[in-house]
């Protein structure tokens, strides 16, 4: 039997290269779905490993509705992300996303998996204007729904990579610190982004009928900071007796970011992200259950990731 191609954008990313991994490492998923990987550069290694495990590579230019259309034309299905920190424009972004969702019309995809985020200035009532890079892609997810393309919504949650070494990392004296610009009940959806995305968006391609049309959160479950510092005790014993959570003002994370170079701009869009949590919830308060409910196989713990984290490394 003929397999459906499912075309993966950003298939050396973190995100799609773990739903390239995920459908070809599962015999179930494998004997349905050939996987067309594409990538910037077909040659370099992270490309080859995903060509050895038996994906199709090819390249396309986001910006281009022809070079799209000569990657997605004969696709059953296609899972799209766009990268907001890479071109620094939600314009340049919404437009990439729309590009993809009309070739996906032109050319009759029947699936399209849409890597989509909460309009926050819309659920905020515009408390949180400026989180560009989630309103960007939400903007994406109502174009493809005006367009009735057969289409479910992934959103991805708290990147866990985004923390070892960053908000949590040693301070002056040895020790070590959670700092985040809010308290430590905070609801965060920790999502091992490189680990588990595949495991979703396979979820979503295997129980199509019952997706079609939904949003779909990625992530482990909601954890608080004061959980995550009690699981870095747990996995570092030693590192972990004088670890502690580190409530900064927010004034303070955006000087934090300065440090990283990130401009004003920036530094205010970051913060009222990590805003978003505790004072409206990341997805708006909803539960995660209905979308764990597709997962077929564990997802990453807080505890799991840690332990592999290269800046966690020396505490082994």
């Amino acid at each position: 039997m003929a397999k459906n191609t499912i075309v993966v954008f950003g298939a050396t990313g973190k995100q799609g290269g773990s739903v390239v991994e995920s459908i070809l490492n599962d015999p179930k998923a494998a004997s349905q779905f050939q996987i067309k990987a594409i990538t910037r550069d077909v040659n370099k290694d992270s490309a080859k490993a995903l060509a050895a495990k038996g994906a199709e590579l090819a390249t396309a230019n986001l910006n281009d509705k022809e070079s799209l259309r000569s990657v997605i034309k004969g696709a059953y299905g296609v899972f799209a992300v766009t990268n907001f920190w890479e071109i620094f424009s939600a314009e340049v972004e919404v437009q990439q996303g729309k590009n993809i969702a009309e070739v996906s019309k032109e050319e009759g995809v029947q699936h399209l998996v849409w890597s989509s985020l909460l309009n926050v200035n819309k659920l905020t009532n515009g408390v949180l204007s400026k989180v560009y890079h989630f309103d960007g892609k939400a903007e994406v997810e109502e174009y493809i729904r005006s367009l009735g393309i057969p289409a479910t919504f992934f959103l991805a949650g708290f990147y866990m990579a985004n923390v070892p070494g960053a908000s949590f990392r040693p301070m002056p004296d040895g020790s070590y610190a959670l700092s985040m610009p809010f308290g430590d009940d905070a609801p965060i959806p920790l999502f091992a982004t490189e680990f588990d995305t595949g495991k979703f968006v396979k979820g979503i391609y295997l129980n199509r009928d019952a997706t079609l049309g939904k949003r779909i959160y990625g992530a482990t479950n909601y954890a608080t900071p004061a959980e995550m510092v009690r699981g870095f005790q747990k996995v570092f014993p030693e590192a972990g007796k004088n670890a502690k959570f580190n409530q900064i003002s927010h004034e303070a994370f955006k000087g934090i970011m300065a440090a990283t170079g990130a401009p004003e701009i920036i530094q205010e869009e970051m913060l009222q992200n990590m805003r978003l949590m505790p004072e409206f919830g990341y997805y708006g308060g909803d539960s995660l259950d209905a979308s764990l409910a597709i997962v077929d196989e564990p997802l990453t713990t807080w505890e799991e990731y840690i332990k592999q984290a290269p800046a966690f490394a020396s505490l082994k």
